[in-house]
């Protein structure tokens, strides 16, 4: 989802644009992505490959969200520093951050105190990029950097119900409720929890943002600087889709982290903005997933590793 809105976004600047696609390359592969990286020789790379889901993929599979991503991205960024790449942002993710960290959530948060639970593999591995990127940056001089977003949403999401995210995973289920006639809405949690999203096309924005004026040590936080709470969300969610069904919560599944709003004034004084709000951007996206389902280009099954 976030490497094609890059791409998208990337289409109308002067440059040629080089992606990976996961049937040329095995990004697990240390030989092969050095060979992919030699043979092409790019002068920016951005990592935004990675195993994702939410928290009960998490949960279920802690081993391989660590592993994958800690080699994918040590791979990335040793062969991109073997073949000297100019630029290299690194994408990693809000949940990096403390379960209680301060609202919003500043920067220098990282690392001063436990994580949530229910991701903390996925975050450590994330961790362990960023750091790479400072290590290189600081042993080396390399112009590597690191941006943190809040949670994305957009064209080409994975709507799998057992390893998507909030929003994928409350549309289909809202989708299917519609279609079905059905009365009721479940939603996990008590619907209390209050978190932040940006349209993956804005994230893209920001990025190339980045990429273009931003050079320090310090990871850059991407978000819209709102959050709203899974309850609302979900009714949001169901006005879009246009579901007339009731709203229930099951109180027996996690909630995750209670709050998790960035801090994006480091970014928004650069002279960002996003350009959609949470309801057009939802709009988008149901649009997309209306004219794509019907193809079989809607991801409803689970993603490979």
């Amino acid at each position: 989802m976030v490497g094609s809105a890059v791409v998208r976004r990337l289409a109308s600047e002067d440059c040629e644009i080089l992606t990976a696609p996961r049937a040329e390359l095995d990004l697990l592969d240390q030989a092969g992505v050095r060979r992919w990286m030699s043979d092409r020789r790019p002068d920016a790379v951005v990592i935004a490959a990675a195993k994702v889901g939410g928290i009960l993929a998490n949960d279920r599979f802690p081993a391989d969200f660590l592993y994958d991503n800690v080699t994918v991205q040590t791979n990335l960024i040793e062969a991109a520093f073997r073949t000297e790449v100019g630029k290299l942002l690194f994408l990693g993710s809000s949940c990096i951050y403390p379960k209680l960290a301060p609202q919003p959530i500043p920067e220098d948060a990282l690392l001063t105190g436990p994580l949530e639970p229910t991701n903390e593999w996925y975050a450590i591995a994330k961790i362990a990029g960023l750091k790479l990127c400072q290590a290189y940056r600081r042993q080396y001089g390399v112009d590597y950097i690191s941006a943190m977003p809040t949670n994305l949403f957009g064209p080409g999401d994975n709507f799998h119900l057992e390893s998507s995210h909030v929003i994928p995973a409350l549309m289909r289920k809202a989708h299917e409720a519609k279609q079905a006639g059905d009365k009721t809405l479940q939603v996990w949690g008590s619907g209390r929890p209050m978190r932040e999203f940006l349209y993956v096309d804005d994230a893209a924005d920001a990025l190339v943002c980045l990429l273009k004026t931003y050079s320090d040590d310090c990871h850059v936080n991407v978000g819209s600087g709102q959050d709203i709470t899974i309850a609302e969300l979900a009714r949001t969610v169901a006005s879009v889709v246009g579901a007339d069904a009731e709203i229930t919560f099951d109180a027996a599944k996690p909630d995750g982290t209670p709050r998790k709003l960035l801090d994006v004034s480091r970014l928004f004084g650069m002279g960002w903005r996003p350009r959609h709000s949470l309801r057009s951007g939802l709009d988008e996206t149901y649009a997309w997933f209306l004219r794509h389902i019907e193809g079989g280009q809607v991801r409803l099954t689970a993603p490979e590793s």
